[in-house]
């Protein structure tokens, strides 16, 4: 079989390709806590007119995580979450430039991928190298 083939038909493409954002995001979030992190999201809300939103003052594009492990060392990760096909927007990526050089900050741009292969728990252990 050709290597594309191969890709199209290996498990952890396919598998990837079909979780979500949410589906990434509680395993994430469930992962972390398992190794000790604190965790915040914002999320949206409905307003009585219906309109989604999250409130928020001052500049939009956050992170959809931080993640903060106490102790010596403490760890500060930030990162943004996507589909397998998603990209960040302007004022998400403003804030991975404003974040990434800026030590001890680690960001990071997980996808389903990046899960299946063990990744993100090798980065929430503090296994692999930071950026």
């Amino acid at each position: 079989a050709s290597l594309m083939a191969k890709a199209i038909t290996d498990p952890r493409t396919v598998l990837a390709r079909a979780m979500s954002e949410a589906q990434l995001q509680q395993a994430a979030i469930e992962a972390a806590k398992m190794h000790g992190y604190l965790v915040t999201h914002f999320r949206p809300g409905q307003s009585s007119s219906g309109k989604w939103t999250t409130p928020i003052q001052g500049d939009a594009g956050f992170f959809d995580l931080a993640l903060a492990r106490p102790g010596k060392p403490g760890r500060l990760l930030c990162v943004e979450l996507k589909s397998q096909k998603g990209r960040i927007n302007e004022a998400q990526q403003r804030w991975f430039d404003a974040l990434t050089y800026a030590p001890p900050v680690e960001t990071y741009l997980w996808t389903p991928s990046q899960w299946l292969d063990g990744t993100i728990l090798k980065i929430l252990r503090g296994i692999e190298e930071t950026p």
